[in-house]
C-alpha cells in the first residue's frame, strides 16, 4: 500500500470497524490515485464530516491548504540522502509544517503538477548516475512528458564525492530541470561533498526558516492529519551515535601467494540491540595509523603538540594536531581540491600543473595519499590553515556478510585490505588498514547499520535467485545463503563468483562447496580471470549460460550485482542486455525495457561500489 494511502488508512482505522469489506475497498479504490495532496485534503475532510456528520458539505480544497503541503524527496543509493531528508522532515515539522516524505521510488512523477512545495535531496551514484530508486524519476522528469511547474516552488540538495567526474550530477539534473519547467528556486542548489554534514544542516536552517512563514499559515487543521511515514523503532545507534563494538577476528581468506589481502571479519554487537537484514551495509569509523600521522607531521616540520581547532557536532572543538590527524581528518583518500591548495601554498610547477587539468588532478588525487602530496612539494604551512584545507573523517560502507538467524549477536564482514607502493614506501586504506592489521582482539570499533531497501531477498520463499559477485562482492551473497538456509527456502540458487586464481582467491570456498552439496545451492558458476592465457570473467560465464540465464528470468528469478561499480557491474549489464535481446528475440531497445521493467519490480538490484 502506498505511503499515503496507510496514512489514511491510519487516520481511519478508529472508525474502520464500522465499514464493511465492500464500503473499505470502494474507499480505497477511490483513493487509490490521488497525490499526496489530494489525500491530506481528503483526511482532513474525513475528519470533519466525523465531527459535524452527514451535513458536511463537500468543497473543493482552497489554495490556502494546498499551500500547507511540503513535500520532500529523497533519492539514496546507500542511504546518505535518506538520513538527510529525514532529518530536514523532522526540522519542517518542529516548525509547523506539515510534511511528506518520500522515496523517489515510492512517488508519482506525474503528481509532481499538483506540489506546490518540494525539496529534492539527491545522491548521485557512480559515474553521474541516478540512484536505483530515481531511475524512472530523473527519466521522468528530464523527459518530454515532463509538465510545465510554473507553480512550484524548490529547492534541491545535492550529495556526491568530488572525487568522480560528474560531482553531484543528479542533484544537478533535478535542480537544473525544474528550473527549465518554469519551477522557482526558494534557495540556491548547495553541492555537498562526502563530509556533508555542516553543508546541510546550513541548508536544511536556512530552508525551513524561508519556508516557515508562508507554510504555517492555517485555515484548517491539516498538520495534525498529515504524518510522516514511520518504519517502526529505531535503534539509538547511528552514523551520528555509533555502537562501540567488540572486534572480534581477522581472517585472511585469500591464499599466502595471493596477489590480494582479503579479509574476513567478525565484530561482536553485544547488547547494542542493533539488528540487520541481509542486503544492509555496517558502517564503520576507523582511526589513521598512528606510524602515518607521525610521518605527515614530519614532514610538515610540526611537532604534534599544536593546537587546532575543528568544528565537531556544530561546536569548535580543540584538538592537538596529532589527535585531530588520527580521529578526525580524512588523510588516506585525497580529494582533488586538497591538491589544488597544496599546488596554490607551494607554488610547485608540476603540482600546479596537475591542478589546472581537473581530470588529472582527480587521477593524482586517487593515486596519491596526502602525505604524497606534501612530499612532492614540502613547503612550512601553519597547522591551523593546514587541517582546514582536509576533509573530516567519513566511516567506510561495508556488504554484510552474515544472517543474524545464522550469527545472532554478531556481524561479519569480507574486507579487501588497500595497499599499495608509494615511491617505495608501503601504503595502506584507511578503515581497511584499520581493520585487517591495526585493531586487535577485545578491542572496540564504532559501528553502525546501514540499511539498504535497494538490495533485498524476494519476499516469496519459492522465489528463484541469480546472484552475481566477484571478489569481495561476495559478501552479501554469503549472507543470503544463511538466510536462505534459516527461512527453508525452496526457491532456486544460482551463484556466479570470479577472481583471479582458483587456489588462492576462492573466497570461502568450503562454505559454497558445502552448500552445493545440501542442495541449498542449485548451481554455481566461477571464473578465474588468471588461470588460463585468456581471461574468463563472470560476465563470459553468464554468456555461455545465456539460455539458462534467461529461462530462470523467465520464470520469475531476482538478479542481484555486487561490486566494481566501475567495470564489473557495466560489463555484466550490458552483457544481461544482450543475452535478453539474443535469447527473447527483441530489439536493444526492448532489451533495456526488459532489464527496466525487472529494476521497477525490485528484480534487478545492485549493491556496488
Amino acid at each position: 500500500m502506498p505511503q499515503e494511502q496507510l496514512s489514511l488508512q491510519q487516520n481511519l482505522n478508529p472508525i474502520s470497524s464500522a465499514l464493511d469489506a465492500n464500503q473499505l475497498a470502494l474507499l480505497q479504490q477511490a483513493t487509490s490515485s490521488y497525490s499526496s495532496l489530494q489525500l491530506a485534503w481528503a483526511s482532513g475532510y474525513l475528519a470533519a464530516k466525523s465531527e459535524s456528520g452527514q451535513n458536511a458539505k463537500l468543497s473543493p480544497a482552497p489554495a490556502a491548504v494546498a499551500a500547507k503541503i511540503l513535500t520532500i524527496l529523497y533519492a539514496s543509493q546507500t542511504g546518505n540522502a535518506k538520513g538527510v531528508a529525514s532529518k530536514l522532515a523532522q526540522s519542517a515539522k518542529a516548525a509547523g509544517i506539515s510534511v511528506v516524505l518520500k522515496n523517489t521510488a515510492d512517488y508519482k512523477a506525474k503528481s509532481i503538477k499538483n506540489e506546490t512545495h518540494l525539496l529534492i535531496v539527491a545522491s548521485t551514484n557512480g559515474e553521474g548516475e541516478a540512484p536505483d530508486d530515481a531511475i524512472e524519476f530523473h527519466e521522468f522528469l528530464l523527459g518530454k512528458k515532463a509538465p510545465k511547474l510554473p507553480n512550484l516552488s524548490y529547492s534541491v540538495l545535492a550529495l556526491g564525492d568530488s572525487s568522480y567526474e560528474f560531482f553531484c550530477q543528479t542533484g544537478k539534473d533535478f535542480d537544473e530541470r525544474l528550473k527549465a519547467l518554469g519551477a522557482k528556486q526558494v534557495t540556491p542548489r548547495i553541492d555537498c561533498d562526502v563530509d556533508y554534514d555542516s553543508d546541510s544542516e546550513s541548508w536544511t536552517l536556512n530552508i525551513v526558516e524561508s519556508l516557515k512563514e508562508e507554510l504555517t499559515q492555517t485555515d484548517a487543521p491539516l498538520a495534525a492529519v498529515v504524518a510522516l511515514p514511520t518504519a517502526g523503532a529505531q535503534s539509538q545507534y547511528n552514523k551520528q551515535n555509533p555502537y562501540a563494538a567488540e572486534f572480534s577476528l581477522s581472517q585472511k581468506i585469500t591464499g599466502r601467494d595471493s596477489a590480494k589481502d582479503v579479509r574476513h571479519i567478525e565484530i561482536d554487537l553485544g547488547k547494542s540491540g542493533l539488528t540487520y537484514q541481509v542486503g544492509d551495509a555496517l558502517g564503520v569509523w576507523f582511526e589513521n595509523d598512528a606510524n602515518l600521522v607521525a610521518d605527515l607531521i614530519t614532514m610538515l616540520k610540526l611537532t604534534g603538540e599544536e593546537k587546532v581547532k575543528l568544528k565537531v557536532d556544530g561546536a569548535n572543538q580543540v584538538f592537538t594536531l596529532t589527535d585531530a590527524l588520527t580521529t578526525e581528518l580524512e588523510i588516506t583518500q585525497t580529494a582533488p581540491a586538497f591538491v589544488e591548495f597544496w599546488a596554490k601554498i607551494s607554488g610547485n610547477k608540476e603540482l600546479t600543473a596537475i591542478a589546472a587539468d581537473k581530470n588529472t588532478a582527480r587521477e593524482y588525487a586517487g593515486e596519491h595519499q596526502i602525505i604524497d602530496v606534501v612530499k612532492a612539494a614540502k613547503t612550512e604551512i601553519d597547522p591551523q590553515f593546514f587541517v582546514e584545507a582536509l576533509r573530516k573523517i567519513t566511516p567506510r560502507l561495508y556488504s554484510i556478510a552474515s544472517s543474524q538467524a545464522e550469527v545472532e549477536e554478531e556481524v561479519h564482514l569480507t574486507v579487501g585490505l588497500v595497499s599499495f607502493d608509494a615511491n617505495g614506501e608501503p601504503r595502506s586504506g584507511g578503515a581497511s588498514g584499520f581493520l585487517a592489521n591495526r585493531l586487535e582482539d577485545g578491542q572496540q570499533v564504532h559501528v553502525f547499520v546501514e540499511h539498504n531497501d535497494n538490495f533485498r531477498l524476494p519476499s516469496d520463499n519459492n522465489t528463484p535467485v541469480i546472484m552475481i559477485g566477484p571478489g569481495t562482492g561476495v559478501a552479501p551473497f554469503r549472507a543470503f545463503m544463511q538466510q536462505r538456509e534459516a527461512d527453508e527456502a525452496s526457491g532456486d540458487n544460482w551463484m556466479f563468483f570470479g577472481d583471479q586464481t582458483f587456489t588462492q582467491d576462492f573466497l570461502y570456498q568450503v562454505e559454497w562447496q558445502n552448500y552445493l552439496k545440501s542442495g541449498l545451492l542449485t548451481r554455481m558458476d566461477v571464473a578465474f580471470s588468471r588461470d588460463q592465457a585468456q581471461k574468463i570473467y563472470v560476465q563470459d560465464r553468464l554468456k555461455e549460460n545465456a539460455s539458462e540465464v534467461y529461462a530462470w528470468l523467465e520464470r520469475g528469478a531476482h538478479l542481484y550485482i555486487c561490486g566494481d561499480a566501475n567495470r564489473m557491474a557495466k560489463d555484466v549489464h550490458q552483457t544481461l542486455l544482450d543475452i535478453i535481446a539474443e535469447q527473447g528475440n527483441l530489439s536493444s531497445e526492448q532489451a533495456e525495457q526488459y532489464l527496466k521493467d525487472l529494476r521497477s519490480n525490485k528484480r534487478y538490484q545492485k549493491d556496488v561500489y
